[in-house]
């Protein structure tokens, strides 16, 4: 699969309404480009592919709304909405916040954001200018996975977290 036919299959899978096989991500992510950390600072949305894995699902009951990326050691994991639709950084489900590392994963050098008070790392490639697909890997976790994928999209304009929040 060269690039161009993975980012096509990758907008495909995005809009799929049901479960996406696992095989078929990992192939759209051998082929697309690494990036580097301070290449992606800045807001995303984010969204997630139904792969069958235990967390399917468990950003939508959090209310996830993307990651914020403000520096590469000021990363917010979890931007989530309260009751009232408001923003912030649910610092409590994320075990604090992350910071942005270039991490070899699967043998190529790609920004990866390493959380705080857990050990997870989101290994990011990029789709497009504007996209990009992420894995996430937890400590433990086999080579060969299970792995949750998910997506994020630069914010049309930069979301403010609520003061307090």
């Amino acid at each position: 699969m060269d690039v161009r036919e993975a980012r096509d299959r990758f907008q495909e899978l995005r809009q799929k309404d049901g479960p996406v096989d696992p095989a078929e991500l990992d192939e759209i992510w051998a082929a697309l480009d690494t990036v580097r950390p301070e290449d992606i600072l800045g807001a995303w949305r984010g969204g997630e592919f139904r792969t069958g894995h235990p967390l399917d699902g468990a950003l939508a009951k959090a209310r996830w709304y993307g990651k914020t990326f403000v520096a590469l050691h000021d990363a917010k994991p979890l931007i989530c909405r309260d009751a009232s639709g408001g923003l912030y950084s649910d610092r409590e489900l994320g075990k604090g916040e992350a910071s942005l590392w270039t991490v070899e994963f699967r043998g190529e050098p790609t920004a990866t954001m390493v959380y705080d008070g857990q050990p997870v790392f989101d290994h990011f490639k990029q789709v497009d200018d504007t996209t990009l697909m992420g894995i996430m890997n937890v400590k433990g976790v086999p080579p060969e996975g299970p792995f949750f994928y998910f997506f994020l999209e630069r914010a049309p304009e930069a979301p403010h977290e609520e003061e307090g929040a």
